[in-house]
């Protein structure tokens, strides 16, 4: 793919002003434009189409949260990565819900970040291990509640469906599936379509999510 396109929101110009200068050193991105705000980020977002939206959680007026959640209703296909220095549970679980694909604390490294953008642009979710682990937690107690009140799609999925998740909740992109499971991409796209509206989920991330409610995966 061409150059990845990078909107940085967050309300600490220094903080913006850094992760700039550390993202152009990758020849494979372009930072398009930055927003202090989520309502500029969504105004932003509008203007420039960018590939990736690296966003802050906690900001004056309109919060990474609300801004994730505005944003993907008017184009579902945007790739949002929270970027925070916060991994409360709640932030967590907002964040997730909301549509992002990505969840990363501050203090990791410029080579992961990268990785992570990229991993993102390509169709894929990645989640800073620590908060992966309050995730898991958290799938681990709605699985055992949807068990109880045997909350199940009303349609099942089909054994090459239940794989097809599998493989969409190990983070991996259509292209990807499709290489593993020797299917057409194409294949891959309608498996995913079928996924996604079996089980309720909005995005690859929330059929993750939903899997692991669910105990399908």
């Amino acid at each position: 793919m061409d150059r990845i396109r990078i909107l940085i929101v967050d309300d600490q110009r220094l903080m913006r002003e850094g992760l700039r200068m550390l993202l152009e050193m990758e020849d494979d991105f372009e930072v398009v434009g930055e927003a202090n705000d989520g309502q500029a980020a969504l105004d932003a977002c509008s203007q420039l189409a960018p590939d990736i939206v690296l966003m802050d959680i906690r900001m004056p007026g309109m919060d990474g949260v609300e801004a994730t959640r505005r944003l993907l209703e008017r184009n579902p296909s945007a790739r949002v990565i929270i970027l925070t220095t916060f991994d409360d549970d709640q932030y967590v679980f907002e964040g997730l819900r909301a549509g992002a694909l990505g969840y990363l604390l501050k203090d990791l490294s410029g080579e992961e970040l990268a990785r992570a953008i990229r991993t993102v642009a390509h169709g894929g979710a990645l989640v800073e291990p620590s908060v992966a682990r309050k995730v898991f937690a958290e799938f681990a107690r709605l699985k055992s509640e949807a068990r109880e009140v045997g909350d199940l799609p009303s349609e099942p999925l089909s054994e090459r469906e239940i794989e097809v998740l599998r493989l969409i909740a190990a983070g991996m992109s259509n292209r990807e599936i499709a290489q593993q499971l020797f299917l057409a991409e194409g294949t891959v796209k309608n498996y995913v379509s079928n996924v996604l509206s079996k089980i309720g989920a909005r995005d690859r991330t929330q059929a993750a999510l939903r899997g692991r409610e669910l105990g399908l995966i």
